[in-house]
């Protein structure tokens, strides 16, 4: 009795995108998820009893490694092969989840300490280089190493944070000039990319995109950290990911930082304000549904320039106003 309770114990190390993502690759490789099928967000997240958000996650880890495709509809297909997408029932059998839902796949927890992990860091940066320790911060949280080093290589992929001599991890230091060069190549870059995906874009996924925008709009002084991760991925990875050019896509992903930059150091000043860059995300998504591409690049430049400034505005306030703080798990 006691190994599949070890087993579980295991389970819940892991994030909740690789848990699926891991479920759904093996199920998808061994035919019992037939090629075709078409797998909705929603679905997938009632049988592992998570949100959707982890689930996008796993999709788009999926879709990297060839194990489904996007098409002009919800969701995504099964499977290598470009046969005809099939909108089959998903049970539980297909995947592996006779006993119901994953109890282990507890999304918002993670979340939680990844963005206590994210804020530490972006605080920290602005103040230099600092070396994290991948043992006190899992003792820290309270959680094995897997999960710490699964939360740190998080922070890697976003630019926050890299490896060093011996595999130590660092704080990568934001300075004025590293901001400057980050809204740089993200003003020349993501207008071109989003252009050429202006017409590849399923329209069903713009109306997602924009449905969900308006819903975010209205109740923007409710709106939590990973609603609004969320939002920005929308945009700034998921629509560039339609883009022609892959080395381009590749080559911003360094440059997700930014999106990350304001969300916290505005909620640090004295009188946090959630801006406003969803409404103008919205006036992009609606270029985007009337498939006008030069509108939505140009749009797109704007904001990139605009959000530059005010995050510059930011981090000067920031800096003037704190000193650095003692992080357990920061030298």
């Amino acid at each position: 009795m006691s190994m599949p309770r070890a087993k579980s114990q295991t389970r819940r190390k892991q994030p909740a995108y690789a848990l699926i993502k891991d479920a759904l690759a093996k199920r998808i490789r061994t035919g019992d998820v037939p090629s075709g099928t078409v797998l909705s967000e929603s679905s997938i997240a009632n049988l592992f009893g998570s949100s959707r958000s982890p689930v996008r996650q796993a999709f788009d880890q999926l879709e990297l490694i060839g194990l489904v495709r996007r098409f002009d509809g919800r969701g995504v297909v099964a499977g290598k092969r470009q046969v005809k997408p099939r909108r089959i029932p998903i049970t539980p059998q297909m995947l592996g989840l006779t006993d119901g839902p994953v109890e282990a796949v507890r999304s918002d927890t993670w979340d939680a300490l990844y963005y206590r992990l994210e804020r530490d860091i972006i605080y920290r940066s602005l103040f230099g280089r600092f070396r994290v320790s991948e043992l006190a911060l899992a003792r820290h949280f309270r959680v094995g190493r897997t999960v710490a080093r699964n939360l740190l290589l998080r922070a890697q992929a976003i630019g926050i944070l890299e490896k060093g001599a011996k595999a130590h991890w660092y704080v990568v230091p934001l300075d004025q000039e590293r901001v400057r060069n980050i809204f740089e190549v993200r003003a020349t870059l993501e207008p071109l990319l989003l252009k050429s995906a202006a017409a590849r874009i399923p329209a069903p996924l713009l109306d997602e995109m924009a449905e969900r925008l308006r819903e975010a709009i209205h109740f923007r002084n409710r709106i939590g950290v990973g609603e609004l991760d969320e939002i920005e991925g929308d945009l700034h990875i998921r629509c560039l990911g339609y883009g022609v050019n892959r080395e381009m896509f590749e080559a911003l992903k360094r440059t997700h930082c930014a999106f990350v930059i304001g969300k916290h150091i505005q909620v640090a000043l004295t009188a946090p304000q959630i801006d406003s860059f969803m409404d103008e995300h919205l006036l992009i998504m609606d270029a985007l549904r009337a498939r006008d591409g030069d509108a939505a690049a140009a749009t797109l430049r704007r904001h990139i320039e605009w959000s530059h400034s005010k995050v510059a505005g930011w981090i000067a306030e920031f800096r003037a106003i704190n000193v650095i703080s003692h992080v357990p798990y920061m030298v």
